[in-house]
């Protein structure tokens, strides 16, 4: 998981992942949406391509990316993990501040 969370701490690679995460694209096309040279975005591609978030498919002479959706998942549960507990803690503090307006209610009910 080290090396994806490495991989996509680089904008240009985030960027890559949503070009080929419903498309499969040769290196070419992806490439001309950056403004740095076609060696450097080979290079992003093999970073990520390495972290198990791309994958390459060769059809001829031609490199295909796409994304690998199994690739982020662990990333995807470690991120949700904050989520889930901070859900957890509104959650709690919710029913909390409800009991306490439950008891200030049956107080002031009683006077």
């Amino acid at each position: 998981m080290d090396a994806a969370l490495q991989a996509i701490a680089e904008p240009r690679r985030r960027e890559i992942l949503r070009l080929v995460w419903r498309n499969e694209l040769p290196a070419g096309v992806i490439a001309s949406h950056f403004s740095v040279t076609r060696p450097a975005i080979s290079q992003h591609l093999r970073v990520l391509k390495e972290a198990g978030l791309v994958e390459e498919r060769r059809d001829g002479t031609r490199r295909l990316y796409r994304a690998r959706p199994e690739g982020l998942a662990e990333l995807r549960a470690f991120f949700e993990s904050f989520w889930d507990d901070s859900l957890d803690r509104l959650r709690e503090a919710a029913e909390a501040e409800q009991e306490r307006m439950n008891r200030n209610a049956s107080d002031r009910d009683r006077n």
